[in-house]
């Protein structure tokens, strides 16, 4: 089967019969459950459950996702043949389209309780490009190549796409001035960062081997870190970011699987000439050969006037995620585990900020503003080096390849607002 019955599901949607990502909705209808983006639709698997196998209905029953994660591939790929099924053939048109909800009637919510976020700094360009802002002549440090860095956020922020904006305040000190000074941030951004999802968990003391590392991510996301640059330069040393960053994280609210991305995976970029090897427990022959993914990120920009104004959206970044992890997922989830942390399902990791090598494809305002010294000029008229009150971001991405049905992430998107006081 190539093409599902189901409106809006035709190749070159963002949710063919290729796709089936898996999430979390509500309605007029009923209360939180799960459910499946097929084209315009959401199948809502509570109400089909007579036509799934019995042994899957409880945990497909849930208002969250951690306990379907948890089963593993297996039953995760068994799932997925069976809706190919329902969704594709068009014999079962009549017992299955009366348990489809439009995508436009619904709303989404997040698809886990997150228990643990972890946000790394796998993005070399950004790396580069935001440490020559600070370190001109040594842009990345020493360990960047030898270790995936990371850092644990706070998951009670995290938010399905959609959830306002509110500018965060905190202390940040001007260059001129002699001390901080508290309030609203005036140099509010976007992180562009894909999130992965945690299936099977590891008992503590027991790190995840490289070899299957890939076992224990059940899924994918889009993912925006906000960052109040001014507090976070001011606070970030000794320990890293906190109030520049835990006041909000946004995702896109489907989990894309690992058997949808599949055709798109890719053999890692090669590591620069004098770059050293990853240590052994860290190397995989098969991750070096497909553990990279071919995904195509966009990030658009509108401010309130040119919504009134009936304004196309400004294009911020266009590119690829191709080459711009140094790390790859398995990587990430391997040294996350390696000292014996134990991950558990609904855990929700972000790969840090995913920019290109060129301008195109920057994933923040810091690194397309040049911290501020080359502001973007809008359709508007008005100019933007970091974010306003009224601005809505909205980040997009999509797999595509000749021989593959393209698929999509849907999308994460925020409008900021005033915070209070």
């Amino acid at each position: 089967m190539t093409a599902s019955w189901v409106d809006g599901a035709e190749p070159g949607s963002d949710f063919p019969l290729q796709n089936l990502p898996l999430g979390i909705f509500s309605d007029d209808g009923g209360g939180r459950r799960a459910g499946v983006a097929i084209g315009d639709y959401i199948l809502d698997l509570a109400s089909a459950a007579e036509l799934l196998d019995e042994g899957w209905r409880g945990d497909l029953a849930l208002p969250v996702l951690n306990a379907w994660l948890a089963r593993g591939p297996g039953d995760h790929a068994a799932l997925r043949a069976r809706l190919t099924e329902l969704l594709g053939d068009e014999a079962n048109r009549d017992a299955v389209e009366l348990h489809l909800v439009g995508q436009s009637e619904a709303t989404m919510h997040l698809p886990c309780l997150i228990g643990d976020y972890t946000d790394f700094y796998v993005g070399i360009h950004h790396a580069t490009n935001v440490g020559k802002q600070f370190r001109p002549d040594q842009p990345l440090l020493p360990n960047y190549k030898y270790v995936p860095i990371g850092y644990h956020g706070r998951a009670s922020s995290v938010r399905v796409s959609g959830e306002p904006v509110v500018r965060p305040a905190g202390q940040h000190k001007p260059p001129e001035a002699e001390a901080p000074e508290y309030g609203p941030s005036r140099r509010l951004d976007y992180e562009l960062e894909l999130g992965l999802w945690i299936g099977r968990g590891n008992a503590l003391g027991e790190p995840i081997p490289i070899g299957r590392a890939r076992d224990h991510i059940a899924g994918f996301c889009l993912l925006n870190d906000w960052s109040a640059r001014d507090l976070q330069a001011w606070e970030y040393q000794p320990l890293g970011p906190f109030l520049a960053k835990n006041f909000l994280t946004s995702i896109s609210p489907w989990v894309i699987s690992p058997e949808a991305l599949a055709p798109f995976r890719i053999a890692m970029p090669p590591r620069a000439d004098g770059d050293p090897a990853p240590l052994p427990y860290l190397d995989d022959a098969d991750d070096r050969a497909n553990g990279g993914l071919s995904i195509q990120l966009e990030v658009t920009l509108t401010t309130a006037a040119m919504r009134d104004a009936g304004l196309a959206p400004h294009v911020l970044s266009r590119g690829s995620a191709d080459a711009a992890m140094y790390w790859s997922a398995a990587q990430i989830v391997t040294h996350h585990s390696s000292n014996g942390c134990n991950l558990q399902p609904g855990d929700l990791i972000g790969t840090g900020t995913l920019s290109t090598a060129g301008d195109d494809g920057l994933g923040s305002l810091l690194e397309i503003s040049r911290g501020g010294k080359a502001p973007i000029e809008l359709a508007s008229g008005e100019t933007r080096s970091f974010l306003e009150d009224g601005d809505e971001v909205v980040m997009r991405a999509w797999c595509e390849r000749d021989g593959a049905v393209r698929i999509g992430l849907g999308e994460c998107t925020g409008r900021v607002v005033a915070g209070a006081g």
